[in-house]
């Protein structure tokens, strides 16, 4: 005897096809690739180098990366650069300013290569008076330094290499 027949064969299809897309759940590097590219391992400044605009709530900051003749990093230069944690929601209060930049990581398993900021001018600034360490994300067209604050989507706060 066929206790619910059709109807039972259509619940099991029902929940078949609500549970695919929780099995198919991006992890991290999945929701950075989709809109940005692949999240690196590591870069070489040269690879970095360049003035990259902003994009969703990085919208009108910009940043310059010179590399250097030696090491991984160079100079940087910054405009509309956000101050304190005003760009989790909005670019807020900005400033303009320089210093110099780094590439750190990547030299280790699950280690994702990130760019590193010192900003000395106008004034030196602390470890969270400002966005200071940004990851990158690149694919064969485009390269993107980005805050990585929730791995489940775009990242909000990102600038694309021009």
């Amino acid at each position: 005897m066929n206790e619910g027949g059709p109807a039972r064969a259509w619940t099991a299809v029902a929940m078949l096809t609500l549970l695919t897309p929780l099995a198919g759940c991006s992890s991290a590097s999945t929701a950075v690739e989709a809109c940005m590219g692949r999240q690196a391992k590591s870069a070489t400044s040269g690879e970095l180098a360049g003035t990259y605009a902003g994009e969703a709530h990085a919208e009108g900051a910009t940043i310059t990366l010179k590399a250097s003749d030696t090491g991984t990093g160079g100079t940087v230069t910054v405009h509309h650069w956000p101050t304190g944690d005003w760009y989790e929601s909005e670019l807020g209060a900005t400033f303009d300013g320089s210093g110099t930049w780094d590439v750190v990581g990547g030299s280790r398993p699950g280690e994702y290569g990130q760019v590193r900021l010192s900003l000395t001018e106008p004034e030196p600034f602390l470890n969270g008076d400002t966005l200071d360490s940004l990851s990158i994300a690149k694919d064969s067209e485009r390269t993107y330094l980005y805050e990585d604050d929730d791995p489940d989507v775009c990242p909000t706060f990102r600038l694309r290499l021009t």
